[in-house]
């Protein structure tokens, strides 16, 4: 496939999927390798970066109160997400970046689908409630063993925090925003280690470009539907998707 092409689809693949809990990462490293594009964590997380200005723009009013009063509610829950994340990313990165030729695909895409499942039966018995500390520090944690492919993020996050008992709604949109810092942070290392000659990056500069700017159109205009369509609906129709894309993932291998 033409490259411009292959990386215009993957754009529109991560603007779409990053909403939805089925892993865009992963969605990413599948179709690279059905298009025949070399995936690298650095594409990946330029992507992401691309998604993350999305959700900028559709909450710029919650994002603009954090940066105005840094020791509110919200902040503080945010950094408190945040830190295990990092943590756990530390630990597992060079792990993670083995993981980008797709051979734990299958696994973490079932792993995603388990969870999905598990938190939409254990959700129906509880009663729902606001996020505090010791759920967004769940939700940390679930984030950090996110950064594997196939592994949702805001499946794993969102699982987290209906397993808590907490408002399904409520928890899907803390679970895009609280991927805000990590994305950045990913985005800085990989800048540092590219400066420092620990890691190269080949990349054609205008299809990348093309990409990015496909990741953050689409973004913008699925955000506020994705995010409706994931707090509304049942997860287990998401969990027999991802039980169907592992069984394909493993042809692909």
């Amino acid at each position: 496939m033409n490259i411009f092409l292959a990386l215009f689809f993957l754009g529109l693949i991560q603007g779409l999927t990053e909403f939805l809990p089925v892993s865009s990462s992963g969605h990413l490293v599948l179709f690279s390798k059905i298009f025949g594009v070399e995936e690298s964590l650095f594409i990946s997380i330029l992507l992401h970066v691309a998604t993350l200005l999305s959700i900028c723009v559709v909450f710029y009013k919650e994002i603009w109160h954090m940066i105005r009063h840094p020791l509110s509610a919200e902040t503080i829950r945010l950094v408190v997400a945040t830190i295990p994340t990092c943590l756990i990313a530390l630990v597992f990165m060079p792990l993670v970046k083995q993981s980008f030729a797709g051979g734990f695909l299958p696994i973490c895409f079932a792993i995603s689908a388990v969870l999905l499942f598990v938190s939409e039966v254990v959700f129906k018995k509880k009663d729902g409630g606001q996020l505090n500390l010791r759920t967004v520090f769940f939700m940390g944690v679930a984030q950090g063993f996110a950064i594997f492919p196939g592994i949702s993020r805001s499946g794993t996050t969102i699982s987290a925090g209906l397993m808590c008992g907490k408002n399904k709604e409520e928890v899907a949109k803390f679970s895009f925003l609280m991927s805000i810092p990590i994305v950045f942070l990913s985005l800085c290392m990989e800048i540092f280690e590219i400066c420092t000659g620990t890691a190269q990056v080949q990349i054609e500069v205008l299809p990348v470009l093309i990409s990015f700017v496909t990741a953050f159109l689409v973004g913008i205009f699925a955000i506020k539907v994705m995010m409706k369509l994931t707090a509304h609906s049942n997860l287990k129709w998401f969990s027999a998707y991802l039980v169907v894309i592992a069984i394909v993932s493993m042809f692909y291998l």
